[in-house]
């Protein structure tokens, strides 16, 4: 019999990190000045002024993200609600990164003394085997099409962080945030 009520699945970047991490990364490299409104498709480079070749783009990011990684902020109130939950709830991490940053995301993690009982770095953006080996049940996403297809196939709530590039529309149990002291009232109500 586990201590935990449940198990949240929970994706780390734009979720537990600020949406706008990489940004700063990308504009200086880049030369551009991108705002995190401008990104309005899960793709910086559809914000981009000027084309830009993507395989350029996708080693350029390869090569650095490791580093992007380490300096990312954390989202507000994040470490806070996760504190709070981390005693009644099992946290999961589930994350699109490449196992390759694993030390790079735990050491992040311990670093800003942010609570997990389990990161499993999928290397890709299909969650859902990981969400089902897991057996969670609600998961917090920041990415659209991820979060509609983890609650229609697993029939769970889904939590969506609230950003100009998920802003389609969403099946009932996809619940819109702003922020993780909404997050914090849902799960509140609801579980």
């Amino acid at each position: 019999m586990s201590q935990f009520k449940s198990r949240f699945g929970i994706d780390i970047d734009g979720t537990v990190t600020t949406p706008d991490t990489l940004i700063p990364h990308i504009n200086k490299q880049y030369n551009t000045n991108i705002v995190l409104d401008d990104v309005i498709e899960y793709d910086f480079l559809s914000a981009f002024p000027h084309p830009v070749d993507r395989k350029e783009f996708a080693k350029w990011f390869k090569e650095n993200e490791g580093y992007m990684y380490s300096v990312s902020h954390i989202a507000k109130d994040a470490k806070k609600i996760l504190d709070q939950w981390q005693h009644q709830y099992e946290l999961i991490y589930i994350s699109a990164r490449d196992t390759s940053v694993f030390p790079i995301t735990q050491k992040w993690f311990e670093d800003h003394q942010v609570p997990f009982h389990h990161i499993d770095l999928i290397g890709s953006h299909d969650k859902l085997e990981a969400a089902k080996k897991h057996q969670v049940e609600v998961f917090f996403e920041d990415k659209h099409d991820n979060a509609v297809m983890l609650a229609e196939e697993l029939k769970i709530p889904v939590i969506l962080f609230d950003t100009p590039y998920n802003r389609k529309a969403i099946p009932n149990n996809v619940v819109r945030v702003n922020n993780w002291l909404e997050a914090n009232k849902w799960i509140k109500q609801h579980f």
